[in-house]
């Protein structure tokens, strides 16, 4: 063994010999530590140093029977996971502060509960790659197979939370992440765990430093892929006949929910429409398009004829507003009413043209699971809507009256890639949300990033307008055309960019991916059959 490696086969070997407390401890900082390759710190090769670490602990993982084993390595995998989603998660404690009277005693449990449970699918992932482990460079794929299968099943089971799904260490970075446009982020997840788990084999007594060039090897082609595709693109397109201001008003949350400050609220994001920010920006105070974030109102928009006719006698003829609101209707039994986060498309004259149910709706934000049942023992979603929101039935495209469609992406809708390629192929995606739950938090930089992986992914451009999140108008590259930072009041104005050619991965219905399972699993079992 050469004599540089002999220190880490060493530390490869200690850690492989750990039990007990310092076992789960070694886990926990590994998953905690992996955190960093997510945004807003997007420290990537932060895995490069975790993952090894994660294979050596599986390694260590025997029993006197193989079913001990496969526990072993459950726990090691659940501490990983534990640690991962505390890091990357501990900012969603923040929304329990906003109505704090209400929620506040629930953040501890929030913020420790969420990352127990979701740290089941890795201690899944860790089992499933040790039933398939053996010696050498091939554990690389099988603590690959594993954990990228049970990432898989973490973005659909119970409706799914693939949030911080590995994949986006690549996928985030603009260069390395253009291959999303072949086999998604999904793909990404399962080639970032092999790549970054690679180094494992140096640890070695016999390091296999073969695989290890092929882990750099694949990880520059990534990059010349990203790069040749880039420069192929050239600059942005941009369609001339449409304009776009999204807002990013910044409004408190707390704010937001009060019936009084209704006409506050409304003047607000007028003003803000109306606004010139600079001579530049002059010439977008009569957009084509205005969006307007989540949930936009403290009232049914649908309702209130007032603020409507506010909206059509401020937007210049032609011009529309997007703009996110609760819809609400009376059941026709008289037994209540009904009620969607929406969004209205609002035209010149005040009239509502067309509306967007949100479909994937947010557990124990805007609804309950059992909602009857939970609810009779006194519990609430944030939205402290009683009987929660209901889901929309189908995700209509909307088109303006220039021509372009969009398809509309309502919070954390954006995070589901799979839902986007359902239906028709709009023209551009737009994506409201209300990330001013989470205040200035890694939060909504996580949500901004992993939306802009949808038009890699697509090939579409992305308009987004987000209250106290980040604001952006991005092109179908994944290239930012002009943004807003965190915390800073304003609007974004560009030109829409045009869509390009549907991507590889649009047009297989994102499915291509499943080949690299499959490869994995051949690798691991032509092993297997040698042993």
């Amino acid at each position: 063994m050469p004599r540089r490696l002999e220190g880490l086969s060493s530390f490869a070997e200690r850690l492989t010999l750990l039990s007990g407390w310092r076992r789960a401890l070694a886990a926990v900082l590994a998953g905690a530590v992996s955190a960093l390759a997510m945004p807003p710190f997007s420290v990537w090769p932060a895995l490069a140093l975790t993952f090894p670490v994660a294979v050596w602990l599986i390694d260590g993982a025997s029993g006197a029977t193989r079913l001990r084993s496969l526990f072993a390595a459950a726990r090691i995998g659940w501490c990983f996971g534990f640690g991962y989603f505390l890091a990357g998660l501990w900012w969603v404690g923040s929304a329990f502060l906003v109505d704090a009277d209400v929620f506040g005693w629930l953040m501890p449990f929030a913020v420790v509960g969420l990352p127990m449970g979701l740290a089941l699918f890795p201690a899944a992932g860790f089992a499933l790659a040790r039933l398939m482990w053996s010696g050498g460079a091939r554990r690389v794929f099988a603590f690959a197979l594993g954990l990228g299968l049970a990432e898989l099943a973490r973005g659909h089971v119970l409706t799914g939370f693939p949030w911080n799904s590995f994949g986006y260490a690549l996928a985030d970075q603009l260069w390395l992440g253009q291959f999303a446009s072949v086999i998604g982020v999904e793909g990404l997840t399962f080639l970032c765990l092999a790549i970054f788990a690679a180094p494992a084999v140096l640890g070695d007594l016999r390091p296999r430093v073969g695989l290890v060039g092929l882990a750099a090897a694949t990880l520059a082609g990534l990059a010349v892929f990203g790069v040749a595709r880039l420069t192929l693109a050239g600059e942005t397109e941009f369609d001339p006949s449409v304009t776009v201001r999204a807002l990013q008003p910044e409004i408190p949350q707390d704010l937001k929910t009060q019936e009084a400050a209704r006409d506050t609220i409304m003047d607000a994001y007028l003003a803000l429409s109306d606004e010139a920010h600079s001579p530049e920006a002059r010439g977008f105070a009569d957009a084509t398009l205005t969006v307007w974030p989540e949930s936009a109102f403290p009232f049914l928009l649908s309702r209130a004829p007032d603020a409507l006719d506010r909206i059509g006698r401020s937007l210049a003829p032609g011009a529309t507003l997007a703009t996110g609101s609760v819809r609400g209707e009376r059941r026709a039994d008289g037994s209540g009413a009904d009620f969607w986060n929406a969004l209205h498309l609002v035209g010149d004259d005040g009239s509502i043209l067309a509306t967007y149910d949100k479909i994937h709706l947010v557990p124990f934000g805007e609804y309950l699971p059992l909602q009857s049942w939970l609810e009779a023992i006194g519990l609430e979603q944030l939205t402290r809507l009683q009987g929660g929101f209901s889901a929309g039935e189908r995700a209509n495209l909307i088109a303006l009256p220039q021509g372009p469609r969009f398809r509309t992406l309502v919070c954390y809708e954006a995070i589901f890639p799979e839902e986007i390629a359902r239906g028709d192929r709009p023209d551009f995606l737009l994506n409201v949300t209300n990330d001013a739950w989470f205040g200035h938090t890694p939060g909504p930089y996580q949500h901004a990033a992993q939306a802009r992986v949808r038009t890699v992914e697509q090939g579409l451009p992305m308009v987004r307008s987000a209250n106290g999140g980040v604001s952006s108008v991005v092109d179908a590259y994944g290239r930012v055309v002009a943004s807003l930072p965190l915390g800073q009041r304003g609007t974004v104005d560009a030109r829409l960019p045009r869509p390009i050619a549907a991507t590889l991965y649009s047009r297989t219905g994102g499915w291509l991916f499943l080949l690299l399972p499959v490869v994995f699993l051949v690798v691991v079992c032509i092993k297997r059959s040698r042993v």
